[in-house]
Parts: structure tokens; sequence; C-alpha cells
């Protein structure tokens, strides 16, 4: 039996691709193990979303061959498929190269490999045109890590293409899973003890923009007498409507206690986005809406498609309909051009905001957008001044939240047990993300417990 071992790079889709592939080399027979362990076969799955994640790729695939110098090492992923138009022939390291949407044909690849060995210069690459499919790449998973929360992949490309992001070139454009498809994996999920899913995607707020109408079942609107497809329908002002039919699908599910969603553009959040999300029970009041900046100017050099002012009406309209939600966000500080006035404005809304948790990032230059090739690029001390002072703010902010909840009565879904200051806990999250510690004498696995916070109940961050 072959041995093969796999490492994961970058977001949760990434993630959710790799345990699916490990499904798919458990079917075939292959033994898993872990991947600092000698293996026949090394499979990393790469991210390429800033020039630091390019370098961990290298640094894993190289790390692969000096593991086992024998061993089958291949590159799958965003890394590859960005580099080169997908080639990595410079690299003696990597045996095979695999881009995006070929992730499901790994098994057969390999047989192709070990039977016929490398192509004429010393590799396999198996890697498509991303920027021109528009077929979906059906992956499907029975088994992820955790056995209460599950990820589930439901979208893939962006066609946003903000000036610092190199992603719409390395996933391509927006492609959706069906909603049958998804619907089946969840139902499978509930049946083998899950109880709460993420739904995430490449840009999530797109689901379903590709969608074209070809049955009078799935018709969009009619205007002139044009039936619109569902990208015309996305873009003339009804984004979320099939983000929201697949919510609604997802939530009839048995089983399925939670539903959360991953990352979204603040241009979904309508006011009948909200009020219909807000009639779904099961859907947690756990927002991440996306901002990156405080401050118009900014925004408006990154190609984001909304001002402060809008992004700061969406998070009242969560607020309009969900109790004391939690809004989480993403903000990049040094993004060229960026003045000490402008950090100022980014500062002062993000205060505004109130966030339960904001995640800093310093801008990284990435080579091929249109950002590495602007003016006035922030020195690196100064980017390592501003994220400092953004994170003081972000915590601050947190620990207000988290004040907000003494008293009040949450629930609470147990994960997992955990030991600190050796101390038992069970561990698990409220509907707003708040990891709360619980005793440890009855085991509440996958279990909801109503709790009523107090100074003495242990927030774990």
């Amino acid at each position: 039996m072959r041995k093969a071992a796999l490492h994961n790079l970058g977001c949760k889709v990434n993630a959710y691709e790799t345990a699916a592939m490990q499904e798919l080399l458990e079917g075939a027979g292959y033994e898993i193990v872990p991947f600092q362990e000698r293996a026949d076969v090394y499979i990393i799955n790469t991210c390429t979303v800033t020039n630091i994640a390019d370098r961990k790729s290298r640094q894993m695939l190289h790390r692969a061959r000096k593991m086992n110098p024998d061993a089958v090492v291949v590159a799958a992923g965003c890394y590859v498929q960005a580099r080169e138009e997908g080639h990595l022939a410079v690299d003696p390291s990597v045996d095979i190269v695999i881009g995006n949407n070929r992730k499901k044909d790994l098994v057969r690849i390999l047989e192709d490999y070990l039977q016929d060995g490398a192509e004429e210069d010393g590799q396999m690459s198996r890697v498509i045109d991303i920027n021109h499919t528009g077929e979906y790449e059906e992956l499907h998973l029975t088994k992820p890590g955790e056995h209460t929360r599950a990820y589930i992949k439901v979208q893939d490309g962006c066609n946003q293409f903000c000036s610092y992001c190199i992603i719409p070139f390395a996933r391509g454009r927006v492609r959706s899973r069906s909603l049958e498809s998804v619907v089946e994996e969840v139902r499978e999920l509930a049946r083998n003890g899950y109880r709460e899913v993420v739904l995430t995607g490449i840009h999530l707020s797109s689901y379903g923009a590709d969608f074209r109408e070809k049955t009078p079942d799935s018709e969009g609107p009619e205007v002139s007498g044009k039936i619109l497809n569902r990208e015309e329908h996305f873009h003339g002002g009804q984004e979320g409507t099939d983000l929201l039919a697949l919510i609604r699908a997802v939530h009839e599910v048995d089983g399925i206690l939670r539903i959360r969603l991953g990352s979204l553009e603040p241009r979904i959040i309508t006011e009948e986005f909200v009020r219909t999300a807000a009639g779904l029970e099961k859907l947690c009041p756990h927002f991440h809406l996306s901002l990156q900046s405080g401050c118009d100017a900014t925004l408006k050099r990154m190609n984001r498609r909304y001002t402060a002012a809008e992004y700061l009406e969406k998070c009242a309209l969560l607020r309009k309909y969900f109790r004391n939600p939690a809004l989480t966000t993403d903000v990049i500080v040094g993004f060229p051009g960026e003045t000490e006035e402008e950090f100022a404005a980014s500062m002062e809304f993000v205060d505004q905001v109130d966030f339960y948790e904001t995640h800093i990032f310093k801008y990284s230059r990435r080579e091929g957008t249109r950002a590495a090739a602007m003016a006035d690029q922030v020195p690196e001390p100064v980017k390592a001044e501003r994220s400092r002072r953004m994170i003081e703010l972000g915590k601050r902010k947190q620990a207000a939240y988290e004040r907000s909840f003494l008293g009040k009565e949450v629930e609470v879904l147990v994960e997992e047990r955990m030991t600190e200051g050796g101390r038992e806990y069970q561990v698990g999250h409220t509907r707003e993300y708040l990891k709360i510690a619980l005793g440890a004498e009855e085991n509440l696995q996958n279990q909801i417990r109503k709790i009523r916070i107090n100074e003495d109940l242990q927030i774990i961050h």
C-alpha cells in the first residue's frame, strides 16, 4: 500500500479541497500519513495570495523532496496556476503540477504518472486555462476533520479584480456549485453527526451569478419580454438572491442546527437579504464583511465597489434585524499611497463600526497586480507601526463586544474537550462565535447548552 501525505496552505476553500483530495486517495487505497513522515507521494495544495504565500509554497515543495528524494511530489492549486501560466518546469522538486479545477482528477493523474512517467520536460503538467472555464469542480466531503463543524465549498472564482489581489487570475471567473449537490453533501454530513456547516467560497456573495436560466422553474425576472440570465440578474441589483435560496435549502436539512456564512461583500447586504436571512433561525448572527479600508480614497485605489458610508449602512441593516450580531472584518494597512491622514480616517471608521474582530494585514506587494505598480509604496516600518495601532484598536473593540454579553443568556454548541492550566474543559461556540469553556463533568459533545455569561466564565481567544 502506497503512503501519501498532504499539506494545505491558504484559505478555507483550499482546506476543503485538501480534505477532499485526501478522501479520494483513501478511496483509491492509499494510506494517509502525517506530512512530517516518509511517504511515497506528497501533495502540497499551494497558495499565492501574497509573495510570502508563494515562498511558503516553494519551501513546502522542497521540504517534501528532502524528506524522500524518491517520492512523487505534487504541486497543486493557486501558486501553480499563477506561476508562468501554471508551469513549474524549472523546479526540480516537483514531479506533477495540478492546477485548479483538476484536483478532482488527482488519483487518475497519479496513476498515469506512475505508469507512464514524466513528460518530455521532466514533469507531468495538468493545468487548464482557468480564466476561460465555466466548469465548477465537483469535490465532495463526507468526513471533514472536525466532528461538529464542517466547511462546505459552494463557489469558486472571482470577478471583482481588486487592485491588490491575484486570486481572479489563479481561481478564474465565478463558478457555482449546484444547490442540489450542496444539499446532498450537507445531508450526508448531518447523517455522520455534524451539527454546524459553514458555507464558503472564493467570493461567496457571487454564488449563482453564473447560472443560466434553462427551465421555466429557474427563470429570472422578465424585463421588456426578455428573461435575464442569473449573471445579469446578479449585476442588476439582485445580489444575494441565489445565496439566499441556497441558505434556505440547507436550512431544511434535518440534523443541522447551525449555518454560518464565509466572507461576504458589503453590497450583498440589502434590506430584503437581511430581513429574509433573519427569519432563518439556524443562520447564526455572525457576519464577516470585508472592509479593507475605512477611507474612501484608499477604497477607490483598491477598486473596492463601495464607500465607507455605504459600508456603515450595511452594518446598521444587520444590527436592525439581528440582536447584537458579531461583525468581523479584514483591514489592509499601508496600501500604496495611503497617507497618515488616510490611515487615520480608516482607524476612525473601524472605531465607529465596533467590530467584534478585525483581522489586520500589512499590504504585501503582489507581482501581477495593478497595486504592485502603483507609486508611493509605503515603507515597511510605517506599515508595521500602522498595523500595531490597528491591532490595539481591534483588541479594545473585541473586549467591549464580549463585555456586552455579561448577564446575557447564550446558546453554546459543545465541540471538543481541552486542557488548560491543568484543568479540563469542554469548549464550544455561541451563535455569535464567542468561544466558551464549560465544565468537563458531563459529556456534552455536539449538544447545545444554554448558559448565562458572567465574569467568571472563560472566553477563549
